[in-house]
């Protein structure tokens, strides 16, 4: 099964109740093709930058879906007999994988029951040493 979009504009002549039933029925072809609903949007009205269909409303409403790659020509052929639907993009969608979390282990602390004479200390040196080197090497 791939993943799947379906974006589509419908008619703004349409009552809220039949652009639901509309969604229903989209919905419903999708499953019974075998699909599985993974988000449906809720339709809401939009403006339209230029018109479609001599009109410049229309309800947006996008699904997506997992659904045989067989079974996808028989629903676009279904949406493009579907008459309230001014305009619709399916296509094929690559699912986002899950974030692998990484649970790093907190530092562990110093014991304080150490006695200070066995932690490792660095060495200093002198500033005297230090202008020996520097005298050898520039020599």
């Amino acid at each position: 099964m791939k993943y799947y979009e379906l974006t589509y504009l419908a008619s703004p002549e349409l009552s809220e109740a039949e652009v639901k039933e509309l969604k229903q029925k989209i919905n419903a072809s999708v499953q019974n093709k075998g699909g599985i609903l993974d988000f449906s949007s809720e339709p809401f009205k939009i403006n339209l930058k230029y018109p479609i269909k001599k009109v410049i409303e229309a309800y947006l409403i996008t699904l997506i879906f997992n659904l045989k790659q067989e079974d996808v020509q028989g629903l676009d052929k279904e949406i493009k007999t579907e008459g309230k639907i001014l305009r619709f993009l399916l296509f094929s969608k690559i699912k986002a994988k899950e974030p692998e979390i990484e649970i790093e282990e907190p530092p562990k602390e110093e014991s304080v029951t150490e006695p200070l004479a066995t932690k490792k200390t660095e060495k200093k040196v002198e500033l005297k040493d230090i202008e020996k080197k520097l005298e050898e090497i520039l020599e």
